[in-house]
């Protein structure tokens, strides 16, 4: 009986140092490296679980200046030199392309990427149509998802990429 009470109080103290009590789960974090077409690392990007949905930070360099549109694509392949690999938008609900459209979104419809002159940017989104648990619209599906740049803005409306041009840089998400 005494080691019963002594493993307990033991387990207990365990539990408030740590601070993982209470059936509390480890965030689910992802991360990615991006590059360009020759290969070359442009970016990378870390994903976490929010109450919200993923929380994306993308940090990229070495891209053209201004507007271009990023997206989570349905596979986790980034061949190069054009990235269709990736395959389309990350879509497992069956909707229309675009922030704006009211058929819409994709899961993986995300907000333009605003590069700097210096090639540089930093963007904090939140993807809340997806997730790292298990799920339909889980970015851990069978062979993979991705996040991908393109060379234009993205139209927000256009089905099916918003009118944003070929792909300049793919990176394909991992735990």
């Amino acid at each position: 009986m005494k080691y019963r009470i002594a493993a307990g109080l033991l387990g207990f103290i365990l539990l408030l140092i740590c601070g993982c009590g209470g059936g509390e789960v480890a965030p689910q974090k992802a991360k990615t490296t991006l590059v360009n077409p020759q290969g070359q690392k442009v970016g990378e990007a870390t994903l976490e679980e929010t109450s919200h949905g993923v929380k994306i930070i993308l940090k990229v360099e070495n891209l053209p200046p201004g507007v271009h549109a990023f997206h989570i694509h349905e596979k986790g392949l980034c061949n190069p030199p054009d990235f269709k690999s990736a395959g389309g938008h990350f879509n497992p609900f069956g909707k229309k392309h675009g922030l704006k459209n009211p058929q819409g979104p994709h899961a993986g419809d995300l907000p333009n990427l605003v590069v700097g002159q210096d090639g540089k940017e930093t963007i904090e989104v939140i993807a809340s149509l997806v997730t790292l648990k298990p799920g339909k619209n889980s970015l851990f599906q069978p062979g993979g998802t991705s996040l991908v740049v393109h060379q234009g803005p993205d139209d927000y409306m256009t089905d099916p990429a918003g009118n944003a041009g070929p792909r300049i840089a793919c990176g394909t998400i991992t735990k």
